[in-house]
């Protein structure tokens, strides 16, 4: 072996050793059992025997790259891309003078790229997207005059483009999308006659765009999106690009018009221009025949003349058109019929928000593929194509705001797959038809401001799918509001208000728990406000006004502690006005037109209560007396043998705390024992520090519960027990466990005994379904069934951050401490190591160190009382604006929150914890992977996997079962999981101050959720 082949030998193990995780292998293979020329990625020149390849990709290798790699002296290609190599790229890879392949992407690299890199003066490909690298571009990169492909994408470059880029005479692709660039696109880019790919989107590039570029006749992908383009597209613009695949130019602010030499580009596939401020006419598209993806929304295209939608017909030659939007500008005229003979293939059409008027052309029913059809906020009348009704795979179809007229069509029954139906705000007659009982996954119903008539059918309200909201306001409908509206059980919202509807109100209303906003006013509805309602507590929003109910304000109001709004004016309600809860807010609570109302604060300015105005009530009142008189007296003779029997059993019955004053349960120590088989291990459900938790069914009723019972031999326990107590008494919210009693007391042999019984999670812990015990049956979660959980935990801790009076840290956030009803929705539960949060400074100390658990907990974070907290206040309105909801549900992609919290800085204690420790596991729930991950160690953790993982290899980090489970694989899909990604990374980042705050995430994730059922928006 000559001196050559030894520097090369001793290069090669000094790589090896700086290789700290090899899950697959490799490194093991590179021994001196064969010559190093055999090693696995290595190849050597046949008559030297030097090292000229070196391919090791996909192999998941951790570590760092070791400045040996520069010994390497003809090495001509290094691909190293698709593995998790961290810490800085050494500075003697320049010294590779023969290389000409470099393949770092999609790894873990930080610090800035060393710029005597370009002293690989042949190197041709340079790739190192989708890392960690900071700092500005090295010009001197412009000096590679044989490079073909630079890919410096999703890293965190700053600065600008380097003017000497337009030197690279050779360069076929330029990517570097996803930094942080700024500044101007360099005019010299124009020269790069060979380019076929420039790749731009998600930076901040500002200024025009130089016209050298529309003469880059190669090129066939331009993607400028999402940045900050300016200046004009003007109409006369000679675009020369006849090779033309891609042109992705939306979410700018471009003005001017549409270049017509643009519609020459015969090769065209995808054209996005949407979300600028282009005008003036469309030009006609008939040469665009490959046309796929076309969007032009949130604009300002159209004159507002007939003719402005000519250009439509031309469209019927793109025989592969999916998606197409032009909603959002400014068109008029009437829609033609040719939209009937628009492609086949066509998924997505959204022409909504304009002024189209005549009647929605019945050859629409054609399009056979059609998921997305948005003909919303224009001018259409005449009756609803009944032929729509054909369009089975139908997803959402959006139609209000508009003159239409006639029945709804009875053929929307066969929409099986329709989730969302907003007919809103036109002139519609004729009764609901009870064929939409059979849209079995339809999610909301909005048929409000029509003039629909007859009674409300009970297939329809009783539509068990329905989990966000029903409208059926302002209409004319009449008879009862019928029983099955208890069906309702996931309903968050309900508005039968403004019609003529009557009788008493069904005690099956209280069965729609999740109720949050019920709106029954203007109505003939009579009788009491039924007591069933008592189970609403989730209510925000409560208007019963303008009807004729009768009785006292029922106690329980007091009780609903989310209740921001209740109008129960214009009544015939009588009594005391109560004084506590939401009756404390006179701007939140309307009484008047109630003329036997009395009491209550002096901001309501009612008559005090008396003798004479409760006349009524004398004989009520009497009873009651009576009642407590016996009641004191059985209660004495109870007390006196209670007492002489707690002599004799005072060591074999421990006591029982009621936890609430709305506990459903009286439990005692006997009582459990028998529920759970006396703690039998076959009714173990799981264990902590603290104490395990048993299931139970008990002898009276069958009730299913789940007893946690604490080990008070462990430290911390009986506190635990406390904070917990005191945590729970008094928060409600759907997505929080539910406490059903709390005993404390002394078992069989003496010992204190501490217990929480809780209401019984039939589907178990969010732990048991991402990591599933080998052949145990249960089947992997979806998508969608992760964004639902992600959303309800994102919610619990909203309210607990923002919506409780003192609030509430939970401190100990993951997977096991989430559970699962038997309809899949998420309780967060184990409020053991919870803190709350005043202004006062506590006693406690940071030598508590870390609450929490590892992996989950914030690194390097004391969880002490914050001195500097103050609560967010944040009025969360209720708004049904039709205008904007939907732009932001279907078309505008480009609206990006920059609202970044700036409290809970340093050690103490703060919201931001638990923000952290949701942000793991976000993206624990979407990897599949634990943050105690064994690959996970040498710096690299859960977090920094996930965001070398993202863009072009995202692949890479999603669970696998996401992959296997989806039919369709197309980057809208991927899109969704990019944003949940970035959600995630941002909760989870060192920083506190840099951490959202719970309402932006809850609101990004539940409008990701709407999103995945209205894929409009074409995705890179």
């Amino acid at each position: 072996m000559d001196s050559g082949n030894e520097t090369d030998h001793q290069a090669l193990l000094e790589l090896k050793a700086k290789i700290t995780g090899d899950p697959l292998g490799v490194m093991p293979l590179w021994n001196n059992s064969v010559q190093f020329c055999q090693w696995y990625g290595v190849t050597c020149s046949r008559r030297r025997q030097r090292v000229t390849n070196l391919q090791l990709p996909s192999l998941k290798l951790m570590g760092a790259l070791s400045p040996f790699i520069g010994n390497l002296s003809f090495l001509r290609v290094l691909n190293l891309q698709n593995n998790s190599f961290s810490h800085a790229i050494p500075r003697e890879i320049g010294h590779l003078y023969r290389l000409r392949v470099l393949g770092l992407n999609n790894n873990s690299f930080v610090g800035e790229l060393p710029a005597n890199i370009s002293s690989c003066s042949k190197l041709e490909i340079f790739n190192v997207e989708s890392n960690l690298l900071e700092g500005e571009i090295p010009g001197i990169i412009g000096s590679l005059s044989y490079l073909k492909e630079l890919d410096f994408g999703n890293n965190n470059f700053n600065g600008g483009i380097p003017h000497s880029f337009g030197n690279l005479s050779a360069l076929e692709i330029i990517i570097l999308s996803e930094n942080r660039l700024s500044g101007r696109i360099p005019e010299a880019l124009g020269q790069l006659i060979n380019l076929t790919l420039f790749g731009l989107f998600e930076n901040e590039i500002s200024g025009n765009i130089p016209s050298s570029i529309f003469n880059l006749s190669n090129i066939r992908v331009l993607d400028f999106g999402l940045n900050q383009l300016q200046g004009n597209l003007p109409s006369d613009l000679r675009i020369n690009m006849p090779y033309l695949e891609i042109l992705s130019i939306d979410c700018n602010k471009l003005t001017g018009s549409f270049p017509v030499s643009l519609s020459n580009s015969s090769n065209l596939s995808i054209l996005q221009v949407q979300a600028n401020k282009l005008s003036g006419s469309l030009p006609s598209f008939e040469k665009l025949d490959k046309l796929s993806r076309v969007m032009f929304y949130g604009n300002y295209f159209g004159s507002g003349g007939v003719s402005d939608l000519s250009f439509l017909c031309s469209l019927t030659n793109a025989t592969s058109l999916q998606y197409f939007s032009i909603a959002e500008n400014n068109f008029r005229g009437i829609l033609p019929e040719c939209i009937g003979n628009f492609s086949v293939s066509l998924i997505g059409l959204a022409i909504g928000h304009n002024k189209i008027f005549g009647r929605i052309p019945a050859g629409i029913e054609n399009l056979i593929n059609l998921e997305v059809l948005s003909v919303t906020s224009n001018e259409f009348t005449g009756s609803i194509p009944h032929g729509l009704g054909r369009l089975q795979k139908l997803k959402q179809f959006y139609a209000y705001i508009n003159s239409l007229s006639g029945a709804i069509p009875t053929s929307f029954g066969n929409l099986t797959m329709l989730l969302s139906l907003k007919l809103d705000v036109n002139n519609l007659q004729g009764s609901i038809p009870s064929d939409l009982g059979r849209c079995e996954n339809l999610l909301e119903l909005g048929l409000s401001f029509n003039n629909l008539t007859g009674s409300i059918p009970s297939a329809v309200i009783g539509l068990s799918s329905l989990s966000i909201f029903l409208d059926l306001s302002s209409n004319q409908l009449t008879g009862m509001l019928p029983v099955e509206v208890g069906n309702l059980k996931n309903l968050g919202a309900l508005y039968v208000s403004s019609n003529k509807l009557s009788g008493v109100l069904p005690q099956n209303l209280g069965s729609c728990v999740r109720l949050e906003i019920l709106h029954l006013q203007g109505n003939f509805f009579q009788g009491k406000i039924p007591s069933s309602l008592n189970s609403l507590k989730a209510l925000q929003v409560l208007d019963i006004s303008r009807n004729n109910i009768s009785g006292e304000i029922p106690d329980f109001l007091v009780g609903f502690e989310l209740l921001q709004y209740l109008n129960l004016s214009f009544n015939d309600l009588e009594g005391a006005l109560p004084t506590e809860g939401v009756f404390k807010n006179a701007s939140a609570t309307f009484i008047q037109g109630n003329n036997k109302l009395c009491g209550g604060s002096p901001a309501f300015h009612l008559p005090r209560c008396n003798l004479k105005s409760s006349k009524s009530r004398s004989s009520n009142s009497l009873r009651l007396k009576l009642a407590i008189v016996f009641a004191i007296l059985g209660g004495i003779l109870v007390f006196s043998f209670l007492l002489l029997l707690s002599f004799r059993k005072k060591k074999k019955q421990p006591t029982t705390t009621n936890f609430a004053e709305n506990s459903l349960l009286k439990l005692s120590y006997q009582s459990i024992i028998k529920a759970t088989d006396g703690f039998s291990s076959e009714n173990l459900v799981g264990s902590g520090n603290f104490g395990s938790v048993f299931k139970g069914i008990l002898e009276e009723g069958g009730v299913v519960i789940a007893v946690k019972v604490f080990n008070l031999l462990s430290r911390g326990a009986s506190r635990s027990f406390m904070v917990e107590c005191e945590a729970l008494k008094n928060i409600r919210h759907r997505n929080l466990v539910k406490i059903l009693t709390a005993v404390s007391g002394v078992d069989y042999q003496g010992n204190d005994f501490k217990a929480l019984v809780y209401e019984f999670m039939q589907k178990g812990s969010l732990e048991d379904w991402l990591h599933p015990p080998v052949g145990n049956g249960i089947n992997p979660l979806t998508l969608i069934q992760r964004v639902n959980v992600a959303a309800n935990v994102a919610s619990a801790l909203e309210y607990l951050h923002h919506q409780c009076e003192t609030p509430i840290i939970h401190c100990d956030l993951k997977p096991s401490n989430i559970l699962l009803d038997d309809e899949m929705v998420a309780h967060v539960g184990d409020f053991g190591l919870a803190k709350f949060l005043t202004t006062e400074r506590s006693n406690q100390s940071s030598s508590l160190g870390l609450r929490g658990t590892i992996g989950y907990a914030p690194p390097g974070e004391v969880y002490t009382t914050s001195t500097s907290f103050q609560p967010l206040i944040l009025q969360i309105l209720i708004f049904r604006s039709f205008l904007i909801v939907e732009y932001y549900l279907m078309y505008n992609y480009c609206f990006r929150h920059e609202l970044i919290a700036e409290y809970g800085l340093g050690s103490e204690v703060s919201t931001k914890g638990d923000v952290y420790s949701f942000g793991i596991l976000l993206l624990e729930m979407f990897t599949g992977k634990r943050p105690t991950d064994e690959h996970f160690r040498e710096g690299l953790s859960l977090h920094n996997f996930v965001k070398a993982g993202l863009a072009e290899q995202l692949d890479e980090i999603i669970d696998p079962i996401l992959l296997v489970n989806q039919e369709r694989l197309d980057r809208q899909y991927f899109q969704y999981l990019n944003s949940i990604f970035e959600i995630g990374l941002i909760c989870s980042v060192e920083s506190p101050s840099e951490r959202l705050h719970m309402i932006i995430v809850a609101a990004k994730l539940c409008s990701i959720r709407d999103k995945l059922i209205r894929p409009t928006r074409v995705h890179r």
